[in-house]
């Protein structure tokens, strides 16, 4: 049997260094010229025979992570396949995005973000100078696929928490959002010893003085914060927060203040560490942000979303290496303080300089 022509190394590479173009096709017609260069077939064959999992991406990741010291973060996002109709994987999901269920591909992540406090309060475009650029590292340690014949998110949310356990993993905070706040993962952060931090919808019960229980939303919380007891749970120190021009804290402004947008800006935190401040809570909560910038700049620069094989192993193993292109960028950012934009831009500068020294696509003489 031949050797494989191309290696994983070699789609990463590839994956960084790519403007618009992420498919299998632009790769081979990427590839250094030189004698039996890889075909597309070559990628495409790579993407079918990598194994689908993410222990690739933990044995890259593990050395620039501090295991005790920062916070795991978990979220999903939706990889848009608004044109796919026979790629596996692709079924219909809510997207933040869009405001709307869209086709797609639904990707489970843990990020961890490291505890440097070397950051601005405001998240920065990809443009901002690179001074004005967070330094806390986002690292993403664990992936998961989402099919709705599969495991539930629930039931992966709990799994990635297992494996991070395994791996060592002793965080200040584990961060999620209310779609994930159920009781079963709240037992599970704490039966692993661990601190939560997350969102509860308006009508979870709590019981805020030893009488009753009662929606959250129908309590008085002051600015500091209460302690009460969750149903099902037991205490928790609950904050709430009331922004009339959208919800700053996730730098996501409304565009209209209307009545019934300011009522969807009341949000209820939670979390199981009864000391924790109201200074604390802000902190997590703009910290927490660094996973929707994880999520965005994975799909702008590494090509997550466009890869257009069909099998569900090709998607898995393309996102998978695109995850790994992510941390490679990201690495190079912390270490320079240069940005994804200016990295990718830097790339094709030389190609650039090049063709101006001796353009092609010039106009006849008319001499």
């Amino acid at each position: 049997m031949n050797p494989p022509k191309v290696d994983d190394l070699d789609y990463i590479h590839f994956l960084v260094a790519a403007q618009k173009e992420f498919t299998c096709t632009e790769a081979a017609r990427s590839s250094p010229e030189e004698e039996d260069a890889p075909a597309h077939d070559a990628f495409t064959r790579l993407l079918q025979r990598q194994p689908p999992d993410t222990e690739a991406l933990w044995q890259e990741a593990e050395p620039v992570v501090d295991s005790d010291d920062g916070l795991l973060i978990l979220d999903d996002t939706t990889l848009d396949k608004p044109y796919a109709n026979e790629i596996e994987h692709v079924t219909w999901h809510w997207s933040g995005k869009h405001g709307d269920v869209v086709k797609g591909i639904n990707l489970l992540t843990l990020l961890w973000r490291s505890s440097s406090e070397e950051s601005t309060s405001e998240e920065p475009t990809e443009e901002t100078s690179p001074e004005k650029s967070s330094r806390e590292a986002h690292v993403p340690c664990d992936f998961r696929l989402y099919e709705k014949e599969g495991k539930t998110k629930n039931e992966h949310f709990r799994k990635m928490l297992d494996r991070a356990f395994e791996r060592g993993f002793e965080p200040e905070q584990v961060v999620f959002d209310s779609w994930y706040s159920g009781l079963e993962n709240l037992k599970k952060v704490r039966d692993l010893g661990w601190t939560f931090f997350t969102r509860l919808e308006k009508n979870r019960k709590v019981n805020p003085d030893d009488t009753y229980n009662r929606q959250i939303q129908e309590i008085e919380i002051p600015e500091e914060g209460r302690v009460v007891h969750l149903k099902g749970f037991g205490f928790v120190k609950v904050f709430r927060t009331d922004s009339t021009d959208g919800d700053a804290e996730d730098n996501q402004p409304e565009e209209n203040d209307t009545e019934e947008s300011e009522e969807e800006d009341i949000q209820y935190w939670a979390t199981n560490n009864l000391e924790m401040t109201e200074e604390k809570r802000e902190e997590l909560a703009r910290r927490a942000w660094g996973v929707e910038t994880y999520h965005r700049r994975l799909k702008q620069y590494c090509g997550v979303e466009d890869s257009q094989c069909r099998s569900a192993r090709a998607q898995h193993n393309h996102i998978q290496m695109s995850i790994r292109a992510f941390l490679r960028l990201e690495l190079h950012r912390m270490e320079t303080a240069i940005s994804f934009y200016e990295s990718k831009t830097a790339i094709i500068r030389e190609a650039i300089r090049a063709y101006l020294a001796d353009p092609t696509h010039v106009l006849p003489s008319s001499a």
